[in-house]
């Protein structure tokens, strides 16, 4: 088998794919692939590989490659220098590479942030999950899940192409960029004013230094709120009850906008007050820190002869590359796609474009009510038993339903219709009895890594927050609580309901308390974190969250507990939790949970788990038992959440 060996590695050089692996967006895992799409698909098309094949893709400098066996190769992106033994080629030519040659593909100084390589055949690493893409953060996919080292090899797949090779014109790279977007899911007047939402489109944004796969970060004035919190969401008023976010959505992270990138994370309770198109989602992967964008509102109808015309582009290389019209629109409100009124329990409910290849579908009033939170589920499992052809994606959010389609094959209006015929034949949620497990889960509370994230930011990021430098103490002070102990207290005590799965990444739960006295509120980050250590423990808003992985993150953090995430060999489900598990928490010291992680992790214990039930009535009942203890801890806590936001405002 032929192969290729890394001589020296660049900055960071991955393996890709093009699709990378959808499907798995409602538990977590992220799609991964080419951050740039288009170039990657045109310089793989370019050496005759098929849509599958995988490639290279490196950011600021370039690796340093040989290979065995002489192939064909194209080199595109921001890499515009690259050489063979020393003799330069133009990206975008396919150029035969010569066995035992050095392939140098230099320093990627810009403009643009990431090059790729296709080289024929394509890289013939295993398939995770379905796809031969890097996770870096979950540590799987591509090179044994990292970034190319020097001495690695890489198997290269055999020499079938199904397309003649052919030299491509690639997209021009930019310092400045002008990114198509659609207003919505969320925007006037429900949590930006109009003037809020205009700005945010007439605004230069520049891109911040800590951008990367998961996320483009964009440095601007902060947005205009119509609204002064999230309420049961959260302190901020970015702060929604936990929805999920297509790729190229911007959330507005606290006041700062990040851009979903391709392994960004799928659930979160942050508001996305635009999407960016398909046809120009490749760009994410070229903006670099410093360049400015522009984002520009356009109509669906825009969007779709856009990637109409990108389509067009791949399936003949040698026409030039297509312009589509910027036809600008004054961004209203969100486009609305229908609209259900109330009707017995079930609850009234808005379908919206959250961009041209999703719908989000919001039910209730916004607040959290766990018969709204049944509801979204039997939506989305009737919707999973009978789904109409292009159907990618199903993602459970607390109050919301985000469904991606391919938007070659379903309209986003067929879509709804099919949406609200099935809404109208749900059963009453109150009625429903889901099947469930009771899992207790060990933690250990004001664990020293959960502290070393605190400190982290305290020291990087914004050390005069009011939760720095300890969350715990913010969480007493936020609840008026009288000392931290009575923190944990509460978090032992409580029942935790399983209300999404994926909130920031791989099998992660966003859960909430079923008995009302036990869910203290809280914020997020404002910014967010850029550093949490794996299944850290933490409280936003009214929900708790255990992370999956290592990686960015935004909720109040009390302690760590076990791994809900075990990936094995033959890929059988690596999500340890599931959606409506109840979870109890049982305190043990740093050392004893070490030990159990480990255990965990490799495979020798499980969760401790037990059948069980979950039904409205549950919740029912303990409202019937306790409606004063339930109306005074309310009030209370509601009391120091707003003295808290004083403060903010002093």
């Amino acid at each position: 088998m032929a192969v290729v060996t890394v001589v020296a590695p660049g900055i960071q050089t991955t393996v890709q794919d093009l699709a990378g692996r959808p499907g798995l967006w409602d538990v977590g895992v992220p799609p991964s692939g080419a951050a740039d799409e288009l170039t990657f698909a045109l310089v793989n098309a370019a050496v005759g590989n098929p849509e599958s094949a995988a490639g290279l893709e490196c950011v600021l400098t370039g690796p340093v490659l040989t290979c065995d066996e002489d192939r064909l190769i194209c080199v595109g992106g921001a890499a515009r220098n690259p050489t063979v033994d020393n003799l330069p080629f133009r990206p975008g030519m396919v150029v035969r590479w010569p066995a035992g040659s050095v392939l140098d593909i230099g320093p990627l100084d810009g403009p643009g942030m990431r090059g790729y390589v296709a080289i024929q055949g394509g890289l013939d690493v295993p398939r995770v999950l379905g796809s031969r893409s890097t996770f870096v953060l979950g540590g799987f996919g591509g090179h044994d899940g990292k970034p190319l080292a020097a001495g690695d090899q890489l198997p290269l797949g055999r020499q079938e192409n199904l397309l003649t090779p052919l030299s491509v014109e690639l997209p021009v790279m930019s310092d400045s960029w002008q990114v198509r977007v659609i207003p919505g899911p969320h925007g006037a007047p429900e949590h930006l004013t109009a003037e809020g939402v205009d700005a945010f489109f007439v605004n230069e944004w520049i891109v911040d230094h800590r951008s990367d796969r998961t996320g483009v970060r964009l440095i601007g004035p902060n947005p205009g709120w119509a609204r002064t919190d999230g309420g049961e969401a959260g302190l901020h008023p970015s702060n929604v009850h936990d929805s999920a976010y297509p790729v190229g959505g911007i959330m507005l992270s606290g006041d700062t906008p990040v851009i979903v990138g391709k392994d960004g994370p799928s659930l979160g309770g942050f508001v996305v007050p635009a999407v960016v198109i398909e046809a120009d989602r490749w760009m994410l992967g070229q903006l670099r820190a410093g360049d400015s964008v522009h984002l520009v509102p356009v109509t669906p109808d825009t969007a779709a002869e856009a990637i109409r015309a990108r389509r067009r582009w791949l399936t003949d290389l040698r026409q030039e590359p297509a312009t589509v019209p910027v036809a600008t629109i004054t961004p209203d409100r969100p486009r609305v796609l229908h609209h259900g009124e109330q009707a017995g329990p079930a609850p009234s409910y808005t379908i919206r474009c959250a961009g041209e290849r999703h719908v989000l579908v919001e039910a209730g009033p916004a607040e959290l009510d766990l018969t709204v939170r049944v509801w979204i589920h039997l939506l989305a499992q009737a919707l999973r038993d009978d789904p109409p052809a292009g159907i990618t994606e199903i993602v459970e959010g607390v109050r919301s339903l985000l469904v991606a389609v391919d938007s070659a094959r379903l309209a986003l209006t067929e879509l709804a219709e099919r949406l609200a015929f099935l809404a109208a034949g749900l059963s009453d949620p109150e009625t429903v009895v889901l099947p469930a497990r009771e899992v207790v889960l060990p933690i250990a509370f004001d664990h020293p890594a959960a502290h070393e994230a605190m400190r982290r930011y305290a020291t990087s990021v914004r050390p005069d927050a009011p939760w720095c430098p300890d969350n715990v103490e913010f969480i007493r002070r936020v609840n008026d609580l009288d000392t931290r102990d009575e923190v944990f207290e509460i978090v032992q005590a409580a029942t935790y309901l399983v209300v999404g799965l994926g909130d920031v990444y791989l099998g992660a739960p966003v859960a909430v308390p079923v008995d009302p006295r036990h869910r203290l509120v809280t914020t997020k980050y404002n910014p967010a974190r850029t550093w949490t250590p794996q299944n850290a423990v933490g409280i936003g808003g009214i929900y708790l969250c255990v992370y999956g992985m290592e990686g960015p993150g935004g909720y109040q953090l009390v302690g760590r507990t076990v791994p809900v995430w075990r990936l094995s060999p033959d890929d059988a489900q690596p999500w340890l939790l599931r959606q409506f598990d109840l979870i109890r928490f049982a305190p043990v010291s740093a050392e004893q949970l070490e030990h159990e992680r480990a255990e965990i992790a490799a495979g020798r214990a499980d969760l401790k788990t037990a059948p069980a039930t979950f039904s409205i009535s549950d919740v029912r009942r303990i409202e019937q038992e306790a409606p004063v203890d339930i109306a005074t801890l309310r009030a209370r806590r509601r009391a120091a959440f707003e003295a808290e936001r004083a403060r903010w405002g002093a």
